[in-house]
C-alpha cells in the first residue's frame, strides 16, 4: 500500500507517540485526523497540523466524526498504568478499542493498527520470546486488557475491506516519553529514584521514530492478521539505561535497593517508595523479546540506535521548560 495522499486516524493524538506519528505522517504525505480529549493536548497536535475532533474511544459520536473519511487507523488510546481497577482499564483498553474498530469499518477504513505491549507475555517469560510465545495475564489488569484487546481487534479482521495488524511495542522512550524518560528524572531530582536489584534485569527498548517507522512499515505490507514484537533489538540492562539517562538529565547516579525492599516500602506506603509493588515486576524483567518477525517480514532495522535516541532526548532536555522540573 502506498500512504502517500492516506488519510490518517490516530486515538490519543495528543499523547508523545500520537504527536510524533503525527509529525512523521505529515511528512510521509498523509494527512491526519486525532482523536483526543484534553483541550490542550488536542491543540498541540493540531499546531503540527492534524485536525482533531474532541472526545475519546469510549464517546461512539465522537468516534464516528473522527472516522469519517479516513483509510488508515493508529489506535493508541490506552489505560497504561501498573496497576488500577481491572473494570476501568477494560472499559478503555479493550471496549475503546472494539468501539473504535467498529467505527472505523463502518466509515470504510481500509486498515487498523492496534498499538499493544510486549508485556502480553506477562513478567516472566523464555529468553527471545516470539509472536507465538504463551500470553500471560499474571493477574495485572494493564497486561490481562492488552491480551483482551488483541483477541476482541482481530475479530474484526476481514481483508480486503478491513485489515488488522497488531503492534506489540516495547518500552517506548525518546523526546517527552512519561513513563521511561520525564517521571524517573522527576524522582531523580526529587532524590526518590532508585534503581532495583542493582539494574541487573534488561529494558527492551524502543526509540519512538523507530517505533513508528516498523507502523508505517506493516501498513505498508499489508501483512493483516499478525502481530509483531518492536523493540530496538538490544540488551541494554535497566542500570546502563537509568545511569545514561541520570547522565542527560544532569542528575547524580541513582542508588541501588533490593526489590523486596523496595516492595516492602511500597506496601507500607512509604514516603521513600515511590513505586507501587505492582510496578516492580515491570522494571524487573530480565530477557529480551525477539524482533526477528519484524525483521523477516515487514524489513524492520532500527535506524536510530541507542546513543542517538538519547543524545535526541537529550537535546529536547536542553529545551523543555517546566517551572516544576529542570535539567542543568
Amino acid at each position: 500500500m502506498d500512504l502517500t495522499d492516506k488519510t490518517l486516524l490516530i486515538t490519543g493524538i495528543g499523547s508523545f507517540i500520537g504527536l510524533r506519528t503525527t509529525e512523521m505522517a505529515l511528512a510521509q504525505g498523509m494527512s491526519v485526523r486525532g482523536l483526543e480529549k484534553p483541550a490542550k493536548a488536542a491543540q498541540e497536535a493540531e499546531a503540527r497540523g492534524a485536525q482533531v475532533v474532541i472526545g475519546q474511544t469510549t464517546d461512539k459520536a465522537a468516534l464516528a466524526r473522527a472516522c469519517e473519511g479516513v483509510d488508515l487507523v493508529f489506535h493508541t488510546e490506552s489505560v497504561i498504568d501498573a496497576s488500577g481497577d481491572l473494570e476501568y482499564f477494560r472499559a478503555v483498553n479493550v471496549g475503546g478499542t472494539i468501539q473504535t474498530a467498529e467505527a472505523a469499518k463502518q466509515a470504510g477504513a481500509q486498515a487498523f493498527v492496534h498499538l499493544s505491549s510486549v508485556m502480553v507475555y506477562g513478567f516472566d517469560y523464555a529468553y527471545q520470546v516470539a509472536e507465538d510465545g504463551a500470553l500471560k495475564g499474571e493477574n495485572n489488569p494493564f497486561c490481562q486488557t492488552k491480551i483482551e484487546s488483541e483477541t476482541e481487534i482481530l475479530k474484526f479482521n476481514d481483508p480486503p475491506q478491513f485489515g488488522v495488524i497488531i503492534i506489540r511495542a516495547g518500552d517506548i522512550y525518546g523526546p517527552g516519553a512519561e513513563v521511561w524518560v520525564m517521571r524517573p528524572l522527576k524522582l531523580m531530582q526529587q532524590k526518590k529514584f532508585v534503581l532495583i536489584n542493582g539494574g541487573r534485569g534488561i529494558i527492551n527498548h524502543v526509540y519512538i521514530d523507530n517505533l513508528i517507522d516498523s507502523i508505517f512499515l506493516a501498513l505498508e505490507k499489508e501483512v493483516y492478521g499478525e502481530a509483531f514484537n518492536i523493540t530496538d533489538g538490544c540488551q541494554t540492562t535497566w542500570k546502563e539505561y537509568y545511569l545514561q539517562l541520570a547522565a542527560i538529565g544532569g542528575m547524580p547516579k541513582p542508588i541501588s535497593m533490593p526489590a523486596f525492599l523496595v516492595k516492602k516500602a511500597a506496601q507500607l506506603q512509604s514516603k521513600e517508595a515511590n513505586i507501587s509493588p505492582e510496578a516492580i515486576p515491570f522494571v524487573t524483567r530480565l530477557h529480551p523479546y525477539s524482533i526477528a518477525k519484524a525483521q523477516r517480514v515487514l524489513g524492520y532495522q532500527p535506524r536510530v540506535s541507542f546513543d542517538q535516541g538519547l543524545a535526541r532526548t537529550a537535546a529536547w532536555l536542553s529545551t523543555y521548560s517546566d517551572p516544576k522540573f529542570s535539567c542543568e
